[in-house]
């Protein structure tokens, strides 16, 4: 994703509080340590589901009274929660001020800036795919340590770095750090959701309902503690340094609770390349040119979000508190949202749905009236995109198990990502030349993208929802 002043691109409820360390790996068996990954299956999680009777199937627990969503998790579940809270704090604590550092503090060009923050994105989001490879090779825990190892030097030589070269040089080797460990995170926590559904009966979306909304509250705290650290006088330096101390803690923490899992076997004919495996598996695709429609989408909080803020406003000065309000939604209504759809929906209509609420965010905004200091457009954007958001990202990312080989997760987790970030880089062009165009063609055209998303969603198998008994049930 594209960095803004007060958000940068993700590394992807509140802290889930520590998780409990697992059992020695002596004591651990291949199955326990790594749940859905033991062993050279080719059949994907939804068929090993659809051949249990339905008398084996679990029934999903009820969330009501003093058990929440995150004390249900497995400690496994907990820890991958618990990372993605911890590197978004580190890494929302220095990214959003970069752009500030590299143009007031080291007197770049505009150009310069914004090619080297096209860089860092270019590292991060275009990489995914070898992370997710690495992953599917060796297991997640050598790729999220050596991650982890290459974001604390990442960080400590940015805070050094005084020319064009060295800042290029740091930002790359941020941006590939975190290639490696968050396709293995989120291909983990993917992975651990399916077992957690077929052991206890807990969606999975709800699962990794948790693990965004984690990760919605770093990204919420992140940037207050770099803001700190700024009013404090320490400046850009001391928010690298905090940024790498985070990473250090998230380093000796992996090192320490993370299980050591067996050298995977990786599927025939695999390697650093996409498989044709891949390549082929048409619903896989149709998932990711739908989940890049909304990418692209919501990349328009970052374009035609501000121009709309200054049309009403004069200037962009709220846009804080827009971001701001969309972080505190996800971190707010993301689990009890959740909690509602799966019961409902199937993933497939969880994603339309989803979809189309984005659509209608940019539908609404050239016919809303301008409200308290003209923001009630701007205010109705950001508000239904991260509503339609909460719907469909946990729905898609548990649709991935159900369409490639479990050997595979990783190689296409991280393709997901890959595609996407290469759809919001030609889309971001794109819709880059309408920003001038007259409001109801701009809000139009936006608009179409994820109804078209949505369309290529309908072709995809609609999953399973999760059971119970529920009304009015939507598939």
């Amino acid at each position: 994703m594209t960095a803004h002043p007060g958000r940068a691109a993700a590394d992807t409820g509140a802290d889930t509080g520590a998780p409990a360390a697992p059992e020695a790996a002596g004591a651990r068996t291949e199955a326990s340590a790594y749940p859905e990954s033991a062993g050279p299956r080719t059949e994907t999680p939804s068929q090993r589901e659809a051949a249990r009777s339905p008398g084996e199937r679990p029934t999903p627990p009820e969330s009501a009274g003093a058990r929440t969503e995150a004390s249900a998790l497995t400690s496994y579940v907990r820890l991958l929660t618990a990372t993605q809270f911890a590197f978004n704090i580190g890494f929302y604590a220095v990214l959003p001020y970069l752009a500030a550092h590299l143009g007031d503090g080291l007197g770049m060009a505009g150009w310069l800036v914004g090619l080297v923050l096209g860089l860092r994105t270019f590292s991060q989001q275009g990489l995914f795919v070898v992370g997710g490879a690495l992953t599917d090779r060796y297991g997640p825990r050598p790729v999220v340590l050596t991650g982890c190892v290459l974001r604390i030097a990442g960080f400590c030589w940015l805070a050094q770095a005084g020319s064009t070269t060295t800042v290029i040089g740091a930002v790359l080797l941020i941006g590939f750090a975190a290639a490696l460990f968050s396709p293995a995170v989120e291909s983990e926590a993917t992975r651990a959701a399916v077992a957690q559904e077929h052991a206890s009966g807990t969606p999975r979306a709800q699962v990794l309902a948790v693990f965004s909304a984690a990760g919605q509250a770093g990204a919420f705290i992140g940037p207050l503690l770099g803001s700190l650290l700024l009013l404090l006088g320490g400046g850009f330096r001391s928010a690298c340094l905090a940024g790498a101390v985070v990473f250090v803690g998230v380093l000796a923490g992996h090192a320490r609770l993370m299980p050591r899992g067996p050298r995977r076997v990786p599927p025939a004919g695999a390697g650093s390349r996409l498989p044709p495996g891949i390549l082929s598996n048409r619903p896989f695709l149709a998932l990711c040119l739908a989940y890049s429609c909304y990418l692209v989408s919501y990349n328009q909080l970052y374009l035609a979000l501000p121009g709309e803020v200054e049309r009403a406003t004069g200037s962009q000065g709220a846009l804080g508190g827009l971001f701001a309000l969309s972080s505190l939604l996800v971190v707010v209504a993301q689990l009890p949202l959740t909690r509602w759809s799966v019961r409902r929906f199937t993933p497939r209509t969880a994603l339309v749905a989803g979809l189309g609420v984005v659509a209608a965010g940019f539908a609404v905004v050239p016919i809303a009236p301008g409200g308290p200091a003209g923001l009630l457009p701007g205010a109705a954007l950001v508000v239904l995109l991260t509503l339609g958001q909460m719907l469909l990202v946990p729905a898609a990312r548990g649709l991935v198990p159900d369409l490639v080989d479990d050997r595979r997760l990783g190689l296409a987790t991280g393709a997901l990502s890959s595609v996407s970030g290469l759809a919001v880089l030609v889309g971001s062009a794109a819709t880059g030349t309408l920003l001038d165009a007259p409001g109801p063609l701009l809000w139009a055209v936006l608009a179409a993208v994820p109804l078209a998303g949505a369309g290529l969603a309908l072709t995809l198998p609609a999953g399973r929802r999760a059971p119970g008994p529920v009304t009015g049930v939507t598939d």
